[in-house]
């Protein structure tokens, strides 16, 4: 069986290495062939050429991006370009700064024998950010519930069979949200526990617009059922209000309609002409083994 690590990576290479040395170290079944796909993202400083066996991966690649495109659309471009170059039996998309665990890898490994060809995704049980960030987190969850009638407590780090890269790589919300694409394209997710690691070096990327961000990209996906539910919110709501409007209570439709806007200008971010050209963004790859 034939396994691609998928890894995005911007300007976080010293995480990447580490990474690298603990994938290569798991004690993984022989008769797994384990690859690395590494995505640079533009970065504006070179990885640096380490002298070292990694005995136990088949092959190490990094595809270097002429432009800076962003997580989702690094992910986007490596499934494509694994789908078309690469022979493969599953990829495994994930972080490179030690957030999603590398030894969670042999936890989807050993899960593949008894799923008939799913997707697993690593559905979060503990995260290891501060509590501000927990509470937003919680927050994005409800939002996207709400609107989207979606449970969505995963992120990248997921192992998808070739029949689930073949449809990411053939819709175009991939290119605008991986989460979201997925959730919206297969109905029968095996879910494992997956634990939020620590980064191996630095803050975290993740900021509070980012976390935004990346919650409406995923509300976006399911828009049509976002407008539905946000028609009968409104409807009801100033039926509700209509003997006691005021600016005040009006708060909430004006946050509801700034969403609506929001997400409606993320949807124009699902550009399949663009994700048909994505390998034309790859300016080289190089070979580290």
């Amino acid at each position: 069986m034939k396994v691609k690590i998928l890894i995005p990576v911007y300007n976080d290479w010293k995480s990447v290495s580490k990474l690298i040395e603990e994938i290569n170290s798991l004690s993984i079944n022989s008769n797994i062939d384990v690859s690395i796909i590494i995505v640079n993202d533009a970065s504006t400083h070179d990885h640096k050429n380490e002298d070292k066996d990694y005995e136990n991966l088949t092959s190490i690649k990094i595809l270097n991006m002429k432009i800076n495109q962003g997580h989702a659309r690094c992910i986007a471009t490596g499934l494509k370009y694994i789908f078309e170059k690469e022979d493969f039996d599953y990829v495994i998309p994930m972080d490179g700064d030690g957030e999603d665990r590398p030894e969670e890898i042999k936890v989807f490994l050993d899960k593949i024998d008894t799923v008939d060809s799913k997707a697993i995704v690593g559905q979060r049980t503990k995260r290891s950010e501060g509590l501000i960030f927990k509470i937003c987190y919680e927050i994005h969850k409800l939002i996207t519930i709400t609107f989207t009638g979606k449970s969505i407590k995963f992120g990248n780090y997921t192992c998808l069979p070739k029949s689930t890269v073949q449809k990411l790589i053939n819709d175009k919300a991939t290119w605008n949200s991986f989460s979201g694409s997925l959730t919206k394209l297969e109905d029968n997710l095996v879910k494992i526990s997956s634990e939020r690691g620590k980064r191996y070096f630095g803050p975290s990327k993740m900021s509070f617009l980012n976390l935004l961000k990346h919650s409406l990209s995923i509300i976006s996906v399911f828009r049509k059922t976002v407008l539905v539910r946000s028609a009968f919110f409104i409807i009801i709501y100033i039926l509700m209000i209509k003997s006691n409007a005021s600016i005040i209570t009006s708060i909430p439709l004006i946050f509801l309609l700034i969403m609506i806007y929001s997400i409606s200008s993320l949807a124009l971010r699902e550009n399949m002409d663009e994700f048909d050209k994505a390998l034309s963004n790859i300016n080289d790859i190089t070979k580290i083994k």
